[in-house]
């Protein structure tokens, strides 16, 4: 069996992922672990490379480790999903909600990515297709959500949506948020959206601030289609992916939203209990918050 190769996503804006990646290197050679690390560091520490921009170096990774928060995973899985590799995270930011573990648990968990000793859970994603008079221009997919929102704060956005092929109301707001189950405890939440079990396969609609009494976050089906395009008075209006900006959202197009072709993947050691983390890791950032 062909051993098992740890691609290594750290996030080195941050001082204490810098610090750990030594200890972390040091380790991995007296434990014989294989790791790769990012073309721009990895000569530096005497590793393997990857280049998150090319698909087919990313392939040669059997598993992908982040060192960060939420938005670490976010950007390892923006490149590692449509390659099908297991996302783990080792929390070094503050909520951690996406994370499997934290520091301490950095050295256990290399050893049991090496042996082997883990399991997949998948997370349904979302794909963006921008049109432009009916062709294609851009595609983006999302773990977490997809936003339309004015570039302008002060002004408003203005959008029409089909859902499942229906008509539905028009949405004066400051945008739309798109999520997946596992992005309804992110940005949609502060938006006033519910929170959704991640096994549960829904698209949950968030509108920003909205200017109509009818406009309130709603639940549907990942199989039905969310078709989107302004209608005037138009703004300019700016589409993310996972916080990520993708394109703009020009008068004469429209955005089709629909379940992604492929899934998020990610490598669970220990039990994971939904209920358990979001209670504990909510009520933590809370904590955060209190003066």
């Amino acid at each position: 069996m062909e051993e098992i190769l740890i691609g290594i996503f750290p996030n080195l804006q941050k001082r204490l992922v810098r610090e750990t990646l030594p200890d972390m290197v040091k380790y991995c050679r007296e434990e014989h672990i294989r790791i790769a690390l990012p073309e721009a560091v990895a000569a530096e520490f005497g590793v393997a490379s990857y280049d998150q921009e090319d698909l087919e170096s990313l392939k040669k990774l059997s598993v992908a480790l982040t060192l960060g928060g939420d938005g670490t995973i976010l950007r390892a899985a923006h490149y590692v999903t449509p390659a099908g590799i297991p996302l783990l995270g080792i929390n070094l930011g503050k909520l951690g909600f996406l994370t499997e573990a934290s520091l301490p648990d950095l050295w256990s968990t290399l050893r049991d990515l090496r042996d082997r000793q883990f399991t997949i859970e998948r997370r349904s994603m979302l794909q963006l297709t921008l049109f432009d008079r009916g062709k294609i221009i851009k595609k983006a997919h999302a773990l977490n959500d997809l936003v339309l929102e004015s570039a302008d704060r002060s002004r408003l956005t203005r959008l029409k949506l089909r859902l499942g092929g229906e008509p539905t109301a028009n949405f004066p707001s400051d945008g739309l948020i798109i999520a997946t189950t596992t992005g309804s405890t992110a940005y949609s939440l502060s938006a006033g959206g519910p929170v959704v079990h991640p096994k549960l396969d829904a698209t949950i609609i968030t509108p920003i601030c909205p200017h109509a009494l009818h406009a309130r976050p709603i639940v549907i089906p990942m199989s039905d289609n969310i078709e989107v395009e302004p209608y005037p008075p138009f703004e300019k209006i700016i589409i993310s992916a996972d916080g990520m900006t993708v394109s703009g959202l020009d008068a004469k197009q429209k955005v089709i939203i629909e379940r992604c072709p492929f899934d998020a993947l990610f490598a669970r050691i220990r039990p994971f209990s939904y209920y358990t983390t979001w209670q504990e890791r909510m009520l933590r950032n809370e904590g955060q918050t209190i003066m």
